[in-house]
């Protein structure tokens, strides 16, 4: 169980969260100083009232009486303005230490495994870096300096009214322990209440966001309705959790409410008499502690509600270090920048599995000489996509070793491993951006000018000068408006731009008009040639004018060879795929 489960307040946490507060040393500090005045510019009042019946009202002194006034003025003044930048700073500070952890969050998670992205939820990841954060800046700029300023304002208020008059102190202190024990009960309770609230927002932003994504899918089969009784649990999940947290508030500060109106009345029934009988408590000094009392119990009402605020952004924190915690990055040990790659790539027995004892490639090997490009055929699930995704080492593999121009791609940089491998995906995902962006992904040394150049190189230039506003077109979120075919076409841009040594396509047209497999087919053969390409082949003329077809199998490579020689092989895997699905496309 988590120290978070254990206290009602971790310090262990806060402690992490306090290094990120030394870049802000001075304001961290000019708040502490802030709390401190604002903490006795609270008793002022109540004690400038006492001496200001005392010694001007019962005495008839005006002039006495107006030099209290005055100083009353200038104590609320300075009051004011203390409280204007206390809250001002608290929530500049809690905004400036959650931008730092927030930054250091997202640049966690882009070097993160593609295993953990498989293995997580989008909408819980983002609830972590958007709404979590959130919560843990109002750790600072609505609870813990607010908490403490309270507490400081009740140790002050505390002592001014000792010594000011013992008796009546005791009556305040009396209900104390009542209301102290209540609001650790309530501290204990709202936190679990918290916790479970935190749970379900997370849920609900990964279910809306799994769904949104997914819209399509869910209108094609109808599931408007399940997914909206779906949608209505979790809502209720979440529901209750927050009525705990209103059922176990609307308990407790009524019964703060009640206590402090008890002790207010019994100290004026107390102080009235003392006034009225024997003397030993003078007006002044009754008035002054009836304003006591609601500033020593307010604040603790006020702590068990900032102690809300302050529990919410603890949980939060919780949560995100723990995202920051997790160590799921690809090593890169590598020392060798690569520059340039002459393109000889070998896989030499790789064996890999994304699932514990779920053997995904089988100790595959196979060589593609520079310049070469290589087919790679096969049925759904023989592992040809993961090939692109171990070249990258987007995953680790289990056994075996995958070489560039002779060198073990772990001893390479990672960094420059890939910005030497062009990948365009079947699956091809943009930006809400121009589709300049797009293509530059906002690289520096890749001028418009280029991109230009670049388009009419592989032949898509004219393509792209159809859309409104050409290359400043924006294809909105994941490139609605463009076809799949266009999709693909701008991702074939995006790769060439890069100048890469070695080139995987995924060439999946299925979906795509005769026009938009022209240009594709097009720009596949200008961005291919004279480059090293591996290439996943669902079409028969890219296949065929492969140097070598590598045909996949269950995790194995089956065979190997060129179209031609493939051919020749009686009963031969390739053969029998080449006749049921490549020959029709043919006749077709």
């Amino acid at each position: 169980m988590s120290s978070t489960k254990e206290h009602i307040f971790d310090f262990k946490l806060f402690k992490r969260l306090f290094e990120y507060i030394k870049p802000y040393r001075l304001i961290f500090f000019s708040l502490v100083f802030l709390v401190i005045m604002l903490a006795f510019f609270s008793v002022a009042t109540p004690k400038i009232t006492q001496y200001a019946i005392d010694n001007s009202i019962e005495k008839q002194d005006a002039q006495n009486f107006l030099f209290y006034v005055m100083m009353m003025l200038g104590v609320l003044i300075f009051q004011t303005i203390f409280q204007l930048l206390f809250i001002y700073y608290a929530t500049w500070l809690g905004q400036n230490l959650v931008m730092d952890v927030r930054v250091k969050l997202f640049n966690h998670l882009l070097n993160f495994k593609m295993k953990y992205f498989d293995n997580s939820s989008v909408g819980v990841l983002i609830t972590r870096a958007v709404t979590d954060m959130e919560r843990i800046a109002d750790i600072f700029g609505q609870g813990l300096f607010m908490i403490v300023r309270d507490l400081l304002t009740m140790s002050v208020v505390f002592g001014v009214m000792v010594y000011t008059n013992v008796k009546l102190s005791i009556i305040v202190f009396l209900m104390l322990p009542v209301l102290l024990y209540a609001t650790r009960v309530f501290q204990k309770y709202m936190k679990k209440a918290f916790e479970e609230v935190r749970t379900e927002v997370s849920n609900l932003n990964s279910f809306v966001q799994e769904r949104l994504t997914g819209m399509k899918i869910l209108q094609l089969f109808t599931r408007e309705a399940i997914e909206s009784e779906n949608f209505k649990a979790i809502n209720e999940r979440h529901k209750k959790g927050w009525l705990k947290t209103v059922w176990y508030n609307s308990i407790f500060f009524p019964l703060a409410d009640l206590s402090s109106s008890i002790t207010i009345g019994l100290v004026a029934w107390y102080g009235g008499l003392n006034v009225v009988l024997d003397g030993n408590v003078t007006q002044g000094v009754l008035v002054s502690f009836i304003m006591f009392i609601p500033m020593l119990f307010r604040p603790l009402r006020q702590i068990a509600d900032k102690f809300n605020t302050l529990q919410m952004g603890m949980v939060a924190a919780t949560r995100v270090f723990k995202v920051i915690d997790t160590t799921s990055q690809i090593d890169d040990n590598g020392t060798y920048v690569a520059n340039h790659f002459k393109g000889d790539i070998a896989f030499e027995n790789v064996h890999f599995n994304y699932v514990e004892d779920e053997a995904v490639l089988k100790g595959i090997s196979f060589e593609v000489r520079a310049g070469e490009t290589v087919a790679i055929v096969g049925a759904t699930g023989a592992g040809k996509s993961t090939i692109i995704n171990l070249l990258n080492r987007f995953y680790e593999i289990k056994d075996g070793v995958i070489v560039i121009d002779g060198i073990n791609i772990k001893d390479v940089t990672l960094s420059s491993l890939r910005a030497q491998i062009a990948i365009v995906l079947q699956d091809v995902f943009l930006f809400a951006d121009t589709i300049l962006n797009n293509i530059t992904l906002n690289h520096p040394e890749i001028t418009e000018a280029e991109v230009h150049q670049a388009a009419i190189d592989i032949g898509i230039h004219d393509f792209i000068m159809t859309l409104p506003g050409g290359y400043h077109y924006n294809v909105r979120e994941r490139g609605v408006m463009l076809s799949s075919g266009q999709r693909q076409l701008i991702s074939f841009l995006r790769a060439y731009v890069t100048n890469p040594s070695i080139l995987v396509l995924d060439e999946a047209t299925s979906s795509v008009d005769s026009y938009s497999e022209q240009l594709i087919q097009n720009a596949t053969d200008s961005i291919t040639k004279g480059r090293t390409s591996i290439v996943i082949a669902h079409r028969l003329a890219t296949i065929k004018k492969a140097d070598k077809i590598i045909v996949m199998d269950a995790g194995k490579i089956v065979e190997q060879g060129t179209h031609k020689e493939l051919l020749k092989k009686a009963n031969g895997y390739y053969k029998n795929l080449y006749e049921v699905q490549f020959l029709q496309e043919a006749v077709v």
